[in-house]
């Protein structure tokens, strides 16, 4: 069900007020990119979805606590059981294990939801359409489209250009992946400058508290952290040294 509706931190008139749909997972990258939209001057309106993923219950506790925090317009949790169903990803099977980190690896990891980015897209423009908004943030950077193909620039240009085609004649909305050049250091370091709650984040595959510290969302967030010098402030089975030298 969705969230109450909350005031915006700023007056503004809702005729002519930005708004935003932000595909708000409860990871670093989607809160970042949430906080990024607000900067820009955004009313945002968070989609999150529960596909059955191992960690859900941590993922949509981290993004209530982000809507709070960013003050969202409405937070609306769509639970998408079909991909679950569908199955073939470590990340929704119980018979396949979520594998520890390989920072080196070119290949799809098990943890690809096969196609997954076009159905939430799809949802979020149809929430964004539903709410006036004009723009459908998502958090994914440049090593998530090195193992993921849906995460691939072309992947979300080509989106646009369907939504274009799919929507009424008078919506206009743009597909905005801020980081999708970026690294994850990157993203950690504006996020550091944005003040982002990381606190109130998860990105762990395989359990809902502490987080492991060895798969490779862990990996690469903690890398991140440790390239800025910042310490990230989620608990840790396991806190490895993935700094680059």
């Amino acid at each position: 069900m969705p969230m109450t509706n909350r005031s915006t931190n700023q007056p503004t008139d809702e005729s002519t007020a930005k708004r935003a749909v932000v595909l708000l997972s409860g990871g670093m990258d989607s809160a970042t990119a949430a906080a990024v939209a607000r900067a820009r001057g955004y009313d945002l309106y968070g989609l999150h979805t529960s596909y059955g993923q191992q960690t859900e219950t941590r993922e949509l506790e981290c993004a209530r606590r982000l809507a709070d925090a960013f003050d969202l317009a409405d937070l609306l949790r769509i639970e998408t059981g079909h991909l679950s169903a569908i199955g073939n990803s470590s990340l929704t099977d119980d018979e396949l294990a979520v594998e520890d980190a390989d920072l080196e690896s070119d290949e799809i990891p098990s943890s690809y939801v096969p196609f997954r980015n076009a159905n939430l897209l799809a949802m979020a423009v149809s929430y964004a359409e539903a709410n006036d908004c004009e723009a459908v943030f998502i958090g994914a950077h440049s090593e998530d489209f090195a193992g993921y193909p849906d995460c691939r620039p072309a992947f979300f240009e080509a989106f646009e250009q369907v939504v274009d085609v799919g929507t009424k004649p008078e919506t206009e909305i743009s597909i905005e992946a801020p980081f999708v050049e970026w690294s994850k250091t990157d993203i950690a370091e504006r996020g550091d400058d944005l003040e982002v709650p990381y606190e109130h984040t998860w990105s762990c595959y395989r359990e809902n508290e502490p987080a492991c510290g060895t798969c490779d969302s862990c990996a690469i967030r903690l890398q991140a952290f440790q390239n800025i010098g910042v310490r990230d402030p989620i608990e840790y089975d396991e806190r490895p040294s993935y700094a680059e030298n």
